[in-house]
């Protein structure tokens, strides 16, 4: 048997204090009015729970590296990382720089448009690593999308984040969410709000990618830090199951995704 991670429900005490103590500043309006909206549902319509909020640097640009198993991901990790002094700032397509009250949030949130649609890999990025460099915490889902895996576990991701963790040289952060697909199944519009869902986000130490920073940045390299990057995420994910993960990934490019790829993992 895997090796379990540990972790609780946040008591109602500790739920209260951080309702009072979280990091408000640099939220920017339309953003901060979706966390104060959310944050009785997130904190008390769940049992939330998390463990290595230690590992995010207090200060200093950074990358969170996390899995993806439902749209509701980002609200739980705003949680974790609005809990523990730093604010967030989450890529989105470039296309919805265009709705106007989308842009809105986004933009006056601090968010980072990905232009999917550039010649060049390295302009597709250029406002995730102009972030990390002027210091902000950049919240990165590297799968693209929440896992088509049948059990649930990180498939295969695009290597992004590799390529923004060698230019930058900036530490990774795996974080690891698991029981938020239990809350708003993917496909799905209807959060299941009773009884109330258990969901844990587990954060480990920066990965180690020595053995890449410095070095050229070749295809071989970023496939290199990305696969290390998310070697690390899964190990998180296997530790909340308490299971032994897939020896390799679920490649989305290879295999078709299932309809409903949360039917093994809820």
């Amino acid at each position: 048997m895997w090796g379990m991670t540990l972790t609780r429900p946040l008591t109602v005490r500790e739920k209260l204090a951080l309702t009072f103590s979280r990091r408000r500043r640099g939220s920017g309006f339309w953003f901060g009015f979706a966390i104060w909206a959310l944050w009785p549902w997130t904190m008390f319509g769940t049992r939330i729970g998390w463990t290595g909020g230690e590992h995010i640097p207090r200060e200093g640009g950074a990358l969170l590296a996390i899995n993806h198993v439902s749209f509701a991901d980002p609200i739980f990790d705003v949680a974790l990382t609005v809990s523990h002094g730093r604010m967030p700032r989450f890529l989105a397509k470039a296309e919805l720089w265009d709705i106007p009250v989308v842009r809105s949030v986004l933009a006056k949130g601090g968010h980072i448009p990905v232009y999917r649609t550039s010649a060049r890999a390295s302009d597709a990025f250029r406002g995730a690593i102009e972030a990390v460099e002027r210091g902000e915490i950049v919240a990165f889902y590297p799968e693209g999308t929440y896992t088509a895996d049948p059990g649930g576990w990180p498939m295969k991701a695009k290597n992004g984040i590799g390529r923004i963790a060698l230019v930058t040289g900036a530490p990774v952060i795996p974080v690891a969410n698991w029981g938020s697909q239990n809350v708003l199944k993917p496909g799905s519009g209807l959060p299941r709000l009773f009884p109330r869902k258990r969901v844990d986000v587990v954060v480990g130490p920066p990965v180690d990618l020595s053995r890449w920073l410095g070095g050229p940045r070749t295809r071989t390299a970023l496939d290199g830090v990305t696969a290390a990057i998310m070697a690390d995420v899964t190990k998180l994910v296997a530790g909340i199951r308490g299971e032994e993960p897939p020896a390799e990934p679920f490649d989305p490019a290879a295999k078709p995704a299932l309809e409903d790829p949360s039917a093994q993992a809820s």
